[in-house]
């Protein structure tokens, strides 16, 4: 073997970061399978990313190891596999693991046998044996030992494992015995038990859901600002659930997992203040929580939900943004330690006291009061069980401005401007730290999630966005664009699934396609351009053709026949991302209401359909997917602007239509360029408006019956007003 191996040749990041290892390491694919079936040894699987700090742990201490790699090299044919590439092998065998174990998480460990079919599992193991727990040296022995010795055991253990994730995955999606329950009846009651955990889960004092770890879940969020909307906003329980998501959005801004010098979140925070975070910053993760702050501004009125918006979306295009014009997958959790250079959870984001006075001099007791900085550090012990942030702070608002300025005898401005200066030094100051590895891949879906954001930023009417709303939708284009060209060349329709330095990878996976459907869908409505609706029109068919279950609805993660996955799933938990099906029913429940077309009605409610089993029995763990029921059951909605769009009178209009969350209204332009013979030609109904107006005119219609047209944004509000749920006298 050379002195690299490989994975040299790879373009992932993730792969390339072990080219160096003595690990005679594969990437995933024939090469490898075929080695396992002419050496006649199993393959293990070591799946992970880039950015993954526990990934980095187990790299260093086993896979640079010379001894643990003989022992891999002897045994086994090892494999590495980017999970951000081929996220669909990564859930067929973290499937398996979590039925095993119970819980996942990377890295993910997996044996199988040559045909892929996995008999063992786990995540990070330890190079040795420690309080119990066998290192990886001793479950490689006993693995190749099992293999050699008891081959037909593990075998048959293979073939049961296969059968019992297909069986699973049948499972899950079959509704639970006893009388049928009619499809209304059954998403109102899933609808209200999903309330219910969130309610009953709700921490009140720290906001989010549950206790620590917390993970940001922008779906959880948006499912109760769709509750919020169907009681009523004023509502007694409107109230609750928007309190429930602007508490949680507030507590997040204040923590450390908010990045407070420069902008976007990271990953989690590992205790349940949202204080101490694990570092990394998750492209996926700031495009769905700009996405939740834009529908908390618009549900609240409270310009600070617009202002973390801006934070996030400014943060990306400073520091994800590529000059192509997509967007980067993330940042790590570890850059080197400035003094010693080697990897260190944290570095680039914390500080000692001495740092701080150093840079901001006689302005260092305000920081540091406002942000909770100590001489001693102010991470708790019992917080840092491995001792990384001894002496270190993590900056966290602790007090409010208002306290602030308070405590040090400034007015509100003051105290205001004192903050955005102190800032602004510490994040020059941060610049000439070594930067975290940044994953410089594009991943399709993640970015039709970032223009999704960029898109609805550009067009919300928030003042604190009001500044930067050309900015936004430029950037959303130019992705958008990038996207078209270098992604959306090959064979099928389908995008790849990912790009990096002027190589893109090959097709892309379900949650691709219905993310940039999406995307196109926000595109449209920001812009008015009736070719997003077609670009979308094409995908979905695209999307349709390749992973749509025609037996039983919903939409799976590969495509059919594909040589590398032994059991062909459907994802069926909106966690990080949405699921693909979840994300694909509101499409089409937009584009059938864009069309006319009630085929793709009857297709997005079948995919709700194809997870009842799911729903009924835990409803939490698709809240994406919950978010559709609203425009499954509900009569079609629309919302028809004539007149120039751009006009000011035009614009007044649509600022209110996007100014309040409402129930899910299609937004229609008909005299864009192009638009009213566009939608003429499929939706008859809408030939007549406008044509004796010579002023915007915005017409409210439900099920294709359309109320007195509204000339000037009072008469739309009243309008509006009048059709919104009212809570109870």
């Amino acid at each position: 073997m050379s002195a690299r191996n490989r994975l040299a040749a790879a373009t992932s990041p993730y792969l390339l970061q072990h080219a160096d290892n003595p690990v005679d390491w594969y990437p995933w694919g024939e090469e490898a399978f075929r080695a396992a079936r002419e050496k006649d040894r199993p393959i293990f699987l070591s799946v992970g990313y880039s950015t993954c700090h526990w990934c980095h742990v187990m790299a260093h201490e086993s896979f640079e190891d010379p001894a643990i790699a003989a022992l891999l090299n002897e045994h086994f044919v090892s494999v590495k596999l980017d999970r951000e590439e081929r996220p669909d092998i990564d859930r067929v065998y973290m499937s398996y693991l979590q039925g095993l174990t119970g819980q996942g998480g990377w890295p993910l460990s997996v044996w199988m046998t040559p045909d892929l079919k996995p008999f063992y599992a786990g995540t990070y193991f330890a190079p040795e044996d420690r309080q119990g727990r066998a290192g990886l040296p001793t479950v490689l022995k006993a693995i190749a030992r099992g293999w050699r010795e008891d081959r037909a055991r593990v075998v048959h253990e293979s073939e049961r494992v296969v059968e019992s994730l297909q069986q699973r995955a049948e499972e899950r999606a079959t509704p639970a015995e006893g009388p049928v329950v009619p499809f209304a009846e059954a998403a109102g009651a899933a609808f209200e038990k999903a309330y219910q955990y969130y309610a009953e889960s709700f921490d009140p004092r720290h906001g989010g859901f549950g206790g620590a770890p917390k993970f940001p879940r922008p779906a959880n969020l948006a499912f109760l600002l769709r509750c919020a909307v169907l009681q009523g906003l004023e509502s007694e329980a409107g109230v609750e659930a928007t309190g429930m998501v602007a508490s949680t959005l507030r507590a997040m801004a204040r923590g450390g997992v908010h990045d407070q010098v420069g902008g976007g979140f990271h990953r989690y925070s590992v205790d349940d203040e949202w204080f101490v975070p694990h570092f990394e910053k998750m492209l996926y993760d700031q495009a769905q929580i700009a996405s939740c702050a834009i529908d908390t501004w618009s549900a609240t009125g409270d310009e600070r939900h617009a202002w973390l918006a801006g934070d996030v979306l400014d943060y990306v295009l400073r520091d994800l943004a590529s000059p192509e014009g997509g967007f980067h997958s993330a940042e790590d959790a570890d850059s080197p330690d400035a003094k010693t250079g080697k990897p260190v959870e944290g570095a680039f984001y914390v500080w000692t006291i001495g740092e701080v006075e150093r840079v901001l001099g006689a302005d260092a007791p305000f920081a540091c009061g406002h942000f909770g900085i100590r001489p001693e550090g102010n991470v708790p012990r019992e917080r840092d069980p491995h001792g990384e942030f001894v002496g270190m702070n993590i900056l966290a608002q602790a007090k409010t401005l208002a306290d602030s300025a308070k405590a040090f005898r400034l007015e509100p401005q003051e105290a205001s401007d004192l903050l955005l200066s102190c800032l602004e030094r510490l994040s020059r100051a941060r610049a000439g730290r070594p930067r975290p590895h940044l994953d410089d891949k594009v991943v399709a879906g993640w970015n039709g999630l970032m223009i999704s954001a960029l898109a609805r930023a550009a067009v919300a009417p928030a003042e604190a966005l009001a500044d930067r709303r050309g900015t936004y939708l430029s950037a959303a284009l130019k992705a958008a664009a990038f996207l078209q060209r270098e992604f959306m060349d090959i064979p099928g329709g389908i995008p790849r699934r990912s790009w990096r330095r002027g190589q893109g990878s090959g097709p892309g996976f379900a949650e691709d396609c219905a993310l940039l459907v999406g995307a196109w869908l926000d595109l449209y409505e920001a812009t008015y351009d009736v070719a997003w609706i077609d670009r979308a029109l094409s995908l979905q068919a695209a999307m349709d053709e390749r992973f749509w279950d025609p037996e039983k609805g919903g939409y799976f993660n590969s495509a059919a026949g594909a040589p590398d996955v032994v059991v062909r799933l459907k994802e069926d938990y909106d966690g990080a991302e949405p699921a693909a099906t979840s994300a694909a029913a509101m499409n089409l429940f937009r584009l059938a209401s864009l069309t006319g077309d009630d085929a793709l009605r009857e297709k997005g409610r079948r995919s709700i359909i194809a997870f009842r089993g799911r729903w009924e029995e835990a409803p939490q763990a698709l809240p994406q997917l919950l978010c559709a029921f609203e425009t499954a059951l509900e009569a079609p909605r629309h919302a028809v602007l004539t007149g120039a769009p751009g006009s000011p009178a035009f614009e007044a209009l649509a600022g209110v239509l996007r100014s309040r969350l409402g129930p899910r209204r299609t937004l229609i332009a008909l005299d864009a360029p192009g638009a009213r013979a566009w939608f003429s030609a499929r939706s008859p109904w809408l030939l007549a408006m406008g044509r004796t107006d010579t002023a915007p005119t915005a017409y409210i219609c439900e099920e294709f019956t359309c109320r007195a047209p509204a000339k000037t944004p009072a008469e739309l509000e009243a309008a509006l007003r009048s059709l919104a749920p009212q809570p109870p006298k």
